[in-house]
């Protein structure tokens, strides 16, 4: 199953059938946010994953690190916008605009809960969203099963509350524009192996989870 993925997705890249790439490589843009949580943390995640992408799919990629702003930057350059965190988060009326317009017009936000996110995350995402719920996705969705096979939804990396990890997601026009993940943590498994000494096999495991959030949007 795996090798079939491979080769069908080899086959829509060489089409052209591709969301976005910049002439350097598909590029992931961390978002930095208000409110005095921690966006910055574990700046190698990405890049990790940017890595392992470009080593196991046909997709060019810039593995380096990048954030931009709600406030000042330009997300409409890069469609694939990556936040995380501990802590806070404040959205002001103009980047709750900003951010709405980008997710409605082709933009991917995908947002992992380090620990203590998720009660700030779900209020400001509703200011964005007000007529959307987070839905939690089935775990027949693409985003499970579009490269490697994860038949009950994401992966459980790293333990908070000793509840299993879920997977929601928002729609806008029947595209998943915003992809959520709690109590499981994947992007930790993407940073520096020393950084949370997570065993090889569970680092592979979330590396293979964070191409396929890539890999399904990138065909979607």
């Amino acid at each position: 199953m795996k090798q079939l993925n491979k080769i069908f997705l080899l086959l829509i890249f060489f089409s052209q059938v591709i969301f976005s790439q910049s002439e350097s490589g598909f590029k992931i843009a961390r978002l930095k946010y208000n409110g005095g949580g921690d966006w910055y943390n574990d700046p190698s995640a990405e890049v990790n994953l940017l890595k392992f992408i470009a080593q196991n799919t046909n997709i060019k990629t810039e593995p380096a690190y990048e954030f931009v702003e709600l406030s000042t930057g330009n997300i409409f350059a890069h469609p694939f916008l990556f936040m995380t965190g501990h802590g806070n988060i404040v959205f002001s009326d103009a980047e709750v605009q900003k951010l709405r317009t980008y997710l409605e017009n082709g933009g991917f936000l995908y947002v992992d809960d380090d620990y203590g996110l998720d009660k700030a995350f779900r209020r400001e995402i509703k200011k964005v969203f007000p007529d959307k719920e987070l839905t939690e996705l089935p775990f027949s969705y693409g985003i499970y099963n579009c490269m490697y096979d994860f038949r009950n939804g994401p992966p459980k990396t790293h333990e908070h509350d000793n509840n299993p990890p879920r997977g929601y997601g928002i729609f806008a026009d029947g595209r998943l524009c915003v992809y959520y993940t709690f109590e499981s943590n994947p992007s930790d498994g993407w940073a520096d192996a020393n950084v949370h000494k997570d065993p090889a096999a569970k680092r592979e495991e979330a590396l293979e989870f964070g191409t396929n959030i890539v890999v399904w949007i990138l065909m979607n």
